[in-house]
């Protein structure tokens, strides 16, 4: 059998799956008496163990095979759940995790798995097992289907609760559970499954399934319709009435939120295809724009009309593959949980990480990016912000330190802040780490004391670990969030802990743009930079320490002459204007020579010719056909 055309897919739902036990694991280590999260865990390792062992991945398969033991002994309440069984399983997850990106890049699922197994079975019988929950089967029946057992007893029909185990050899599980129920609905009718009908059809169960069945055909004639139907390994049909414990109501509100729970429907899309997509409405953005210009110029009013439509059905084409292309910031968010937990562990801390804004969206580009720089904030604030459990006690803190990510959409966009109620910096402490590195702060604003920590090799920490304290991480975050176009904030109190705050444009393609005319060239600055545009007077310009400033909400601020900093003519114009823009905590004053207007542009990157060109991040192309520069306002400022 041709697996290759479905390894993808298997890929995808694999890496799916994998997080999802990454997750669901974090919940049962903090409720480790949930029975529903021990038994969704296990469908979904049972779900990548049917995979691997359809695409022939033996040791893929061997491990969850494994896994699914000592879940098994969790879920038959023969194991505790313990903070030693859940660190071995994610260990396995790990290894899971290590052997899909080895096929996602060609090779096999060849890494030594041995270790793992041996732990997985000696775990098992590191515990008595403690007396069995009472219930264990419950339906969960709610008191509209119990009304219909008791009309049904009245009637003199027989009431059955059947659990059908499915062979974990086949195939298509989902498909064999439609015939049972086929079956089963030719001689009675089906008032509750366990798990749900929409969860049977999609496969997401284990090798079994529970029934309440009405019928006026005996046990044996029930469980023989079921054997007939092949790979169905057993078929347990057992008398039940409306007042067996086995049938336990659930309150009114619970019922009415399963059903009317839905699940939206999705399809995967190719990114590359996506990019395309992306490429083909930028262009045509650029052709409508062209077309505006051509009717203008040429006074040709029957145009109007029409451009007026096209430029509604490209806005909103625009703004749909923007939003196809946006993901919530929780696909990366939901990767720190679990790296908190094993930081935690390793430093002997106790840490608590709250997220919070996780639906915020951002283009794909930007997710794939900021992954790395919350990698080293975080580890960071662990390590350096948080203290040990003594510490804080002595301190008249709470003994668990506590770290939050909060994300949120502010305008044209998206903020990320990273906060630890631990140890803080004070300046004097960077000052004196400064002074170390023969760093002169002399002259120096508290602001830019503080920004002394984005640089390369400085570290405030006096111990060099394997988690942090060689000076690289914060250098890379400043790296990297310069290069998406974002800022970068840090707030701190000694005592009191830290705040880093990260704000980023909501998309890297297509945004909203002033065109201004400085010297001989046109340039654009994007709109969610500027705070005001003032007119240009003499009378207003001061000068301190040979730097002209402007006081601005009575603020003193710099002026910045683009012409001058650019390298460009002076025009000779008389008449300039004055555009006030913020970049994360700093404001500025750029000097233009005139207004051309507001306009939606495409990005398009510099190629790797100016790509040392840090005024700018990109180009587009106006309705006339000219290039224009796009300034990056957070590097000039």
């Amino acid at each position: 059998m041709d697996t290759s055309q479905y390894m993808e897919i298997f890929l995808e739902d694999s890496i799916e799956n994998l997080q999802y036990l990454n997750d669901s694991l974090l919940h049962l280590e903090k409720d480790p008496g949930n029975k529903e999260r021990i038994n969704e865990i296990f469908r979904a390792a049972h779900t990548i163990k049917g995979m691997a062992a359809t695409m022939g991945f033996v040791k893929m398969t061997a491990l969850t095979h494994k896994m699914e033991d000592v879940l098994s002994e969790f879920r038959e309440g023969n194991l505790e759940v313990t903070q030693e069984a859940i660190t071995l399983l994610f260990k396995c997850l790990d290894t899971l995790e290590n052997m899909a990106n080895r096929i996602k890049g060609g090779s096999n699922d060849d890494l030594p798995i041995d270790g793992l197994i041996v732990e997985l079975e000696l775990i098992s019988f590191k515990e008595e097992p403690p007396a069995r929950a009472e219930n264990a089967d419950e339906m969960g029946l709610n008191e509209y289907e119990l009304s219909i057992i008791q009309q049904a007893e009245g009637s003199g029909l027989n009431v059955f609760q059947i659990k059908v185990i499915i062979s974990e050899t086949t195939l298509l599980k989902a498909a064999r559970a439609f015939l049972v129920v086929q079956t089963l609905e030719e001689n009675g009718d089906i008032i509750k499954s366990v798990p749900a009908a929409e969860e049977i059809e999609k496969g997401n169960f284990d090798s079994s399934i529970s029934l309440v069945y009405l019928t006026s055909k005996d046990a044996e004639f029930v469980r023989n319709v079921i054997m007939n139907i092949s790979e169905i390994d057993d078929a347990v049909v057992s008398p039940v009435n409306s007042k067996s414990e086995s049938l336990k109501s659930k309150p009114r509100e619970e019922y009415f939120a399963e059903v009317h729970k839905k699940q939206q429907p999705s399809v995967r899309v190719d990114l590359n295809k996506l990019d395309m997509f992306m490429n083909r409405v930028s262009e045509l953005v650029i052709c409508r724009t062209r077309l505006e210009q051509i009717g203008c110029s040429n006074g040709i009013g029957e145009l109007d009309e029409t451009l007026e439509q096209i430029a509604r059905a490209t806005t909103d084409l625009q703004e749909l593959v923007m939003k196809i292309r946006m993901l919530p910031v929780d696909v990366i968010l939901s990767r720190f949980p679990r790296m908190v937990r094993d930081l935690s562990l390793e430093l002997g801390k106790d840490i608590e990480l709250v997220i919070k804004g996780e639906e915020t969206e951002l283009d794909r580009v930007l997710i794939d990016e900021i992954g790395e720089p919350l990698i080293h904030i975080l580890r960071n604030a662990a390590d350096h912000g948080i203290e040990s459990r003594a510490e804080r006690i002595t301190q008249g803190k709470n003994p668990t330190g506590r770290i939050s990510i909060t994300a949120y959409q502010e305008g044209t966009s998206a903020v990320i802040r990273v906060e630890d109620d631990g140890r803080g910096m004070s300046l004097e402490q960077i000052k004196a780490k400064a002074a170390e590195k023969a760093i002169d702060t002399a002259g120096m604003s508290d602001r830019e004391i503080m920004n002394l920590i984005y640089m390369q090799g400085f570290s405030t920490s006096d111990v060099i670990t394997d988690i942090s304290g060689r000076g690289v991480g914060m250098d890379v975050v400043k790296t990297k969030i310069s290069d998406m176009g974002g800022t970068l904030d840090v707030f701190t109190e000694k005592g009191k802990g830290t705040a880093i705050t990260i704000k980023l444009p909501l998309t890297l393609q297509i945004i909203k743009s002033l065109l201004v005319n400085t010297g001989s060239e046109t340039m654009a600055i994007s709109l969610g930079y500027i705070d005001r545009v003032i007119d240009y007077k003499d009378n207003i310009i001061k000068k301190t320490n040979n730097v002209e400033v402007i006081t601005y909400k009575e603020a003193v601020i710099p002026l910045i002459r683009l012409d001058g900093r650019l390298g460009l003519k002076d025009s000779g114009s008389t008449k300039k204007y004055i555009i006030i823009v913020r970049a994360g905590e700093k404001t500025a004053g750029l000097v233009v020579d005139s207004l051309l207007g507001q306009k939606e542009i495409v990005i398009k990157p510099l190629g790797k010719t100016l790509q040392g060109l840090k005024e700018y991040i990109g180009a587009t192309i106006l309705g006339d056909g000219r290039v224009t520069l796009i300034l990056d306002v957070a590097a000039l400022v």
